[in-house]
């Protein structure tokens, strides 16, 4: 039987009521209410419109209190930041994927040469 407190395996299935996304990044649920206005997160709502955040909420979260409470960036800088580092680490995964892509086709245009001159010599017998 699961742990109820468990996270969720998907981060992005919303999961906890606002009180306890405040409580777990150590903030007030108005502070939650205020970031939702200003558009840096838009959780969930269920049915009966009460607020839901997901795992990944919860890290945004995190991350925006860190820039703003330690770092003291203010709330417009910790948006472009947050964006810039959604960003990168887009282009890092594209990047991944294209250097993988890039070594099948060097390994596909070595291993060519190989075939044809294994099957060049198989053919040929003595003259």
């Amino acid at each position: 039987m699961a742990n109820e407190f468990e996270e969720p395996s998907n981060e992005d299935e919303p999961c906890y009521v606002i009180s306890v996304a405040a409580r777990m990044v150590g903030m007030h649920a108005q502070t939650l209410r205020y970031y939702e206005r200003m558009g840096v997160l838009k959780p969930s709502r269920s049915q009966g419109r009460i607020r839901l955040y997901s795992v990944a909420d919860v890290n945004r979260l995190r991350q925006v209190h860190r820039l703003v409470d330690d770092l003291g960036v203010n709330l417009a800088g910790a948006e472009v930041i947050l964006r810039m580092n959604q960003r990168i680490q887009e282009m890092n995964e594209e990047l991944e994927s294209l250097r993988r892509e890039l070594q099948q086709l060097r390994d596909k245009r070595l291993l060519a040469p190989l075939g044809s001159d294994r099957r060049e010599g198989a053919g040929g017998g003595g003259s």
